[in-house]
């Protein structure tokens, strides 16, 4: 569903100093004057996903890269499909705009051991992310597509491991929260037998840290979107700050139409629109 409020952001490269990147939003972003994220948790928890029959509605549409958000507008994107995901890459900031993946139930388990294959994405363009320019740093390497998602292929699992998947993420976040929403996207592709999962990172209206000699661009927050086409259909949200969040998951929750305001990226836009504007609109965990 394209959102008629859209977050146009220009890319503008000029003097820096060497902890602070100028990579910043054309129009204001909705953030508070001390550019901080809203608080999330005004937006309550959303009602029940309405407008949508019980019965499955993948018999009637094209379920084939349903995960895939609209081609994005005045942002760097270089896409790339991989074994196991879909990569939006942005070469300014070194880091995805969005990944892209279905995961089925399928691939919940595997034989293939996590790789720990850390390496930069030679199919993106110089300068590029590399192992260096994490290390030393208080960052961590985050995976967007998890390496768990992918034990089912031993090229998906290693492919994780591209640095063009990564960002550089607060790691009390990658082993915490972070980690923990990764897990229930697991639980709920097992218990529906697949999910739509689509996330990525979030930039203030301000200068930004970066790191290492290719000024890796740290995030502010983190998104997450995840659609589900099963008894019946629904999709949730998450944004999370990049650190160490305390906060019950539940606290994270928004709507998809909220994360796509914030993003202003739309997502799953092969849906039907009364199945898109349905599941979109609403969310509540307590239903997944």
């Amino acid at each position: 569903m394209f959102i008629s409020v859209v977050l146009v952001f220009a890319l503008i490269i000029g003097q820096c100093d060497d902890d602070v990147s100028e990579y910043v939003y054309e129009e204001e972003p909705p953030y508070t004057e001390n550019n901080e994220v809203f608080d999330y948790q005004k937006f309550g928890l959303m009602s029940d996903t309405v407008g949508v029959k019980e019965e499955t509605v993948k018999e009637t549409i094209d379920v084939n890269s349903i995960e895939i958000p609209e081609k994005l507008k005045d942002v760097p994107e270089q896409i790339i499909k991989r074994t196991g995901y879909t990569v939006s890459y942005n070469k300014t900031t070194k880091c995805p705009n969005w990944v892209a993946w279905y995961l089925p139930a399928t691939h919940i388990d595997g034989e293939c051991a996590r790789s720990n294959d850390y390496r930069e994405d030679y199919e993106v363009p110089a300068p590029r992310a590399t192992n260096d320019d994490y290390r030393g740093s208080p960052w961590s390497r985050g995976h967007m597509c998890p390496a768990g998602d992918n034990k089912w292929n031993s090229d998906a699992m290693s492919e994780t491991f591209l640095l063009s998947n990564m960002c550089p993420q607060d790691r009390s976040l990658n082993s915490g929260l972070w980690n923990r929403v990764e897990t229930d996207c697991r639980k709920w592709a097992k218990k529906y037998g697949g999910v739509y999962i689509v996330c990525g990172p979030l930039y203030y209206n301000r200068g930004h840290e970066v790191i290492g000699y290719n000024r890796v661009i740290v995030p502010e927050a983190f998104y997450k979107v995840v659609l589900c086409l099963e008894k019946p259909p629904k999709a949730i949200g998450f944004i999370v700050k990049n650190n160490a969040n305390t906060k019950k998951i539940d606290q994270y929750v928004n709507s998809v139409d909220e994360v796509e305001r914030i993003t202003g990226i739309d997502f799953f836009p092969a849906l039907p629109d009364d199945v898109e504007n349905a599941v979109e609109s609403s969310a509540n965990i307590n239903d997944w």
